[in-house]
């Protein structure tokens, strides 16, 4: 089964459970991400948009994968399909209307917004060093969060690494008896510290987040006087950057999660030896131990060193794509014209709508 028939049947199997716990922004991504995999680029994707037989293939999918489930599953397997084959139908007219809409408007405030030109250079100038200015502290608390929490584990994590040199040093049977607890505890605490690191910054993605949309509704009130007439247009250009600055914040926010999620794996394997260990021959307990036990401390800072060289910087990143992406709305402002992840972006946003309205049902 390709990947993205795979996640689209993942996510079926999550939902089809309870009403309840039916999520319309998750099934909107992965319908959007399985029409936008079709393609190996934004082009492609809306050309094959229109020859791809979605009805087939997602009969198919979920004939195979939601036979033994709830009923609800079979009552949304029935729905989901003929829904999907009219929204795929649709997107690629929706598509191309769409961007001719978003040219036309662009265009007309390219027009609008030239005898203001400098006026309007210096205000998304102002912007972006306003922007600047509000993401460096939360750039620099995030980068502090960071070290303080690699910090923080890796000091609680210290006394493992005497506690086992102390235990080689009583015999075979005990060491092997109270390994298996010992193990546990580690594991614990390597839990404990990595929920704790993500509750630590996951506030702070909230806050530049709420930066962001403060930032777009201050570039609004700024531009608004220059382009009295040609308002939808530039309210369409905004919203097309809020959607791009939005993404940018989330997939902070996903970055940070998986970068916690990786420093979990990667110190999971330790209390895993630790139990494998355990479960050999007595005899050679010690030998199989005294290396890890020699490596505990130094294998634990070698890898919260890098994940504070991962995730540290990761607030700068951000702010730099947000700069970017003022840049690129002046240089649209500037030409009058767009490129077609525009178009896509507020078609997924469409399609979202559209998959919510259909699952209220």
């Amino acid at each position: 089964m390709a990947p993205k028939a795979a996640a689209l049947v993942l996510v079926l199997l999550a939902i089809s459970g309870s009403r309840a716990d039916v999520n319309p922004d998750e099934v909107a991504g992965v319908i959007w991400k399985y029409f936008t995999e079709l393609g190996s680029n934004a082009k492609d994707t809306v050309d094959q948009l229109q020859q791809t037989e979605i009805s087939k293939q997602l009969n198919t999918l979920l004939k195979s994968n939601l036979q033994s489930v709830s009923a609800y599953a079979e009552d949304l397997q029935e729905r989901l399909v003929p829904f999907a084959t009219e929204l795929q139908a649709r997107l690629a007219q929706d598509s191309q209307r769409l961007k001719e809409q978003i040219q036309q408007e662009l265009q007309e405030l390219q027009a609008k917004l030239a005898p203001y030109a400098d006026e309007v250079h210096q205000q998304i100038g102002t912007n972006i060093r306003q922007l600047q200015a509000k993401l460096s502290p939360y750039a620099e608390e995030l980068r502090s969060q960071v070290d303080r929490s690699a910090g923080e584990l890796q000091r609680a994590l210290e006394p493992y690494a005497a506690e086992l040199r102390e235990r080689l040093q009583d015999n075979a049977q005990s060491i092997q008896a109270s390994l298996s607890p010992y193990a546990d505890r580690l594991q614990e605490q390597i839990d404990g510290g990595v929920e704790s690191l993500k509750q630590r910054l996951s506030p702070v993605a909230d806050e530049l987040k709420a930066q962001v949309e403060q930032s777009v509704a201050e570039l609004r009130r700024g531009l608004s006087p220059y382009a009295q007439e040609v308002q939808d247009g530039l309210n369409r250009q905004l919203e097309s950057l809020t959607l791009q600055m939005e993404r940018a914040a989330e997939e902070l926010r996903a970055r940070l999660a998986s970068s916690s999620e990786e420093l979990r794996a990667q110190l999971s394997p330790l209390a895993r030896e630790l139990r494998e260990a355990a479960s050999g021959d007595p005899e050679s307990l010690r030998q199989r131990l005294a290396p890890l036990a020699q490596q505990l401390d130094q294998r634990v800072g070698q890898t919260l060193e890098a994940f504070r060289q991962q995730a540290a910087p990761f607030g700068e990143t951000f702010g730099k794509q947000l700069v970017q992406r003022l840049e690129e709305m002046r240089g649209k402002l500037d030409s009058g014209s767009a490129g077609v992840e525009d178009h896509l972006e507020l078609l997924e946003k469409e399609v979202r709508e559209k998959v919510a309205a259909f699952l209220s049902t």
